[in-house]
């Protein structure tokens, strides 16, 4: 089946394959959307449902050469993004400090080099992006991502309304997910010479 009418599965494939980044583009336009409503009948959230979208896409990046020209690229992205999102929700359910056990125990579940590079890469755009906010919206992204607070508990600790908290939250997860779409062909330009550095590039 083609991709925007234009290119089949296969040639989709095989220039991702080629890390072809406009092919890559395709992709991320194609199933964005898709990827989000998919993760979110599992999260019933948006904030989390988009990213967990953003690292289906950049783990579909870094493993692009397992891709099998053969079979279709969307059953690949949703199981990515569905055992994406049941880990989520084991982490959501275990601990308030969701964010921080999230990371860690993805740790144990990577299979590859490249896929742990890619979460550490995507840690640090986001890192980069939260840098770029006000304090104050920096402050509730973390005491929500990293901590686990509720928008009732981080409205106490900093003193201001819970629509505040709120308002901080989504403005803040709306760049992160801006700055992604911004740098993500800096990104993987610069996973590739990563990869070249250790040995990963062929």
């Amino acid at each position: 089946m083609g991709n925007n009418g234009l290119l089949s599965d296969a040639d989709l494939i095989l220039r991702l394959k080629a890390g072809d980044e406009s092919a890559f583009k395709i992709v991320f336009d194609t199933w964005f959307k898709k990827l989000y409503y998919f993760s979110f009948r599992y999260l019933k959230n948006r904030e989390q449902a988009e990213e967990i979208v953003q690292e289906t896409m950049l783990q579909l990046w870094v493993t692009r050469e397992k891709l099998d020209v053969q079979y279709p690229i969307s059953p690949y992205l949703y199981t990515i993004a569905r055992r994406l999102s049941l880990n989520s929700l084991r982490q959501i359910a275990a601990s308030k400090s969701a964010s921080v056990r999230h990371f860690a125990n993805m740790k144990d579940t990577v299979n590859t080099t490249e896929e742990a590079l890619g979460l550490a890469e995507l840690k640090r755009i986001t890192e980069e992006a939260l840098l770029l906010m006000p304090k104050q919206q920096q402050q509730v992204y973390r005491m929500s991502r990293n901590e686990g607070l509720s928008l009732d508990e981080i409205a106490a600790i900093l003193g201001i309304l819970k629509n505040t908290v709120k308002k901080h939250l989504s403005e803040a997860l709306k760049a992160i997910r801006k700055h992604f779409s911004v740098r993500y062909y800096i990104i993987f330009i610069a996973l590739l010479a990563v990869f070249s550095t250790h040995g990963f590039t062929k």
